[in-house]
């Protein structure tokens, strides 16, 4: 079971749902602040902390290492918990799944794989695990998942030309991929890409009812 947060949203009916995902050695607490820059006050969040512990902050999986057992396992964590989300009445075409770095990876990993269409998929600053394995294992709703990934043009941690390879191989592969660069290193880059993120989540819904 993850440890999660819910923020609810100001107007009290809505269902859409963001969920966050926070990069290694964070944690939810890193990003309470997300709700008040996107300013979307239909959009209810729930932070999630990821489960290894990791000198005082959270991991998603090993790192460095062998990363697979531990990002399998997570994703089979974040199914549970969007299975459980929907039996609370967040129907997955609301819900957005979002990360940062690890977060961005297991965002990919299990909102691609998911069988039910989500509202959208958003990385930031992130890569993917075993793209051609990824890529073999899409889900017949994949090809209709919305798509965000966020980049540095100057990260030290994920070169950005890597990254961006990768993201021209999901394009390739028939998926529907914006790609955004920003003249940042392993972070976020201001109101400029808050900006980007909030047009991207706020066109994955329809008028609220």
């Amino acid at each position: 079971m993850l440890h999660a947060e819910f923020i609810p949203a100001v107007e009290k009916n809505s269902r859409r749902l963001f969920i966050v995902l926070h990069g290694l050695g964070d944690s939810l607490a890193g990003w309470r602040w997300l709700p008040g820059a996107l300013a979307l006050p239909d959009l209810n969040y729930l932070l999630v902390n990821a489960p290894d512990e990791y000198y005082g902050g959270y991991s998603w999986f090993e790192y460095p290492g062998n990363i697979a057992p531990g990002i399998h396992r997570s994703r089979q964590q974040l199914t549970e918990l969007l299975d459980d989300l929907r039996a609370q009445n967040f129907p997955a075409d609301q819900i957005t799944l979002g990360g940062f770095s690890q977060g961005c990876l297991m965002a990919l990993e299990t909102g691609l794989r998911y069988p039910h269409r989500l509202a959208g998929i958003v990385g930031i600053s992130g890569w993917v695990f075993e793209l051609e394995n990824l890529i073999r294992d899409l889900t017949p709703v994949a090809r209709s998942q919305r798509v965000l990934l966020t980049h540095g043009q100057f990260d030290p941690l994920l070169p950005i030309a890597d990254v961006r390879a990768q993201a021209l191989q999901l394009k390739a592969s028939g998926l529907d991929v914006t790609w955004q660069e920003f003249p940042k290193e392993h972070s976020i880059h201001g109101q400029e890409e808050i900006d980007v993120i909030r047009k991207f989540v706020r066109a994955g819904y329809g008028p609220l009812l």
